[in-house]
């Protein structure tokens, strides 16, 4: 409505001064030219109207017109901006086109920000949108890094829509309780989505009974006891321990596949390999995505073949790509 009442006071300004007898003033590139510089107030210097009826009607008309509507213009375009940022910051915008992305169901202050900020320490790592669902009374708390969905229930089909969810590359399940963080596991495993799914528990049982129904889902259990045993007999050990887990701060643990086209090749020269070309120290291999017949430092003349996911320490991610696999002698 505004923008038409505008397009109008442009067109009947311009008429009125072509009657007015202005010549230079209504030509179509010196109009629009005149008609913005009155609306925005910046001041002419070069154009204005020569005639008497013409400067009448630019002062009666033209002038406090432009002013107005262009003004209600512009306010009506910065509340449609600031509506879209509202939008955002509640979590109202719908994400359904995003694709191969990292969703995070759950929200906890400290916990959930620590993830945001090891996701994007992995500077190497592929780039991907970062969408955090919650039920919670909050605004996005990383508005300028992720997207925000916010919905009643965490686990509606609204808010699985609005995520993206089942277009997903990774799913991260983290609720507060054990209770809670199953049924979304069940609920995310219902949808068919092809992401790779983790989720944190409390009770190993309730992680086991977890991946008794739903194996492709990777669950976490708190390691606190045995990570203090550890500490008691190795002092300093968790300093290892943190380091590797931490993409924020030094070497740390990252995995890449090797080619289908990969001739194979042993583990000691896998080691000699990765340390030589990329300061890289292989730690262990495994079959399968999940890591369930993970083997850490396997015999030197055990077999590096197509498909396995090796996993090595490295101050950066080194990708499928960049690995020397061709200075890898076949054994």
């Amino acid at each position: 409505m505004l923008t038409t009442i505008l397009f109008l006071h442009f067109s009947f300004s311009w008429l009125a001064l072509v009657v007015a007898g202005e010549e230079v003033l209504v030509q179509p590139i010196d109009w629009i030219y005149f008609y913005v510089t009155t609306a925005t107030t910046i001041g002419y210097g070069d154009f204005s109207p020569v005639t008497n009826v013409g400067k009448l009607l630019s002062a009666v008309i033209v002038m406090p017109g432009a002013v107005l509507l262009f003004a209600a213009f512009l306010g009506k375009v910065s509340a449609l901006f600031i509506g879209v940022w509202r939008k955002g910051m509640q979590g109202e915008i719908d994400y359904s086109q995003l694709k191969d992305h990292i969703v995070i169901l759950g929200w906890h202050p400290e916990k959930t920000s620590r993830m945001v900020q090891l996701i994007f320490g992995d500077v190497r790592g592929q780039k991907r949108d970062v969408v955090l669902c919650t039920s919670e009374n909050v605004e996005n708390p990383f508005p300028n890094i992720v997207r925000f969905v916010k919905g009643t229930r965490l686990l509606d089909k609204d808010v699985f829509r609005r995520s993206a969810l089942e277009l997903a590359g990774r799913v991260i399940i983290f609720q507060e309780t054990d209770d809670q963080t199953l049924t979304a596991c069940l609920s995310v495993c219902a949808t068919k989505t092809t992401a790779h799914i983790v989720a944190w528990f409390e009770d190993s049982k309730m992680a086991g009974l977890v991946q008794s129904h739903c194996p492709q889902v990777e669950c976490h259990t708190s390691l606190s006891v045995d990570l203090l045993v550890r500490s008691a007999q190795d002092p300093g050990s968790s300093r290892l321990q943190s380091q590797l887990l931490s993409t924020l701060e030094g070497p740390t643990l990252f995995s890449v596949q090797v080619p289908d086209d990969f001739e194979g090749t042993t583990f000691s020269c896998l080691l000699g390999v990765m340390k030589l070309k990329h300061e890289a120290i292989a730690m262990g291999l495994a079959e399968t995505v999940m890591g369930k017949d993970l083997l850490l430092n396997p015999h030197g003349d055990h077999r590096v073949k197509a498909g396995q996911l090796i996993y090595f320490i490295a101050a950066e991610r080194v990708g499928k790509s960049e690995v020397a696999w061709n200075d890898m002698v076949a054994g």
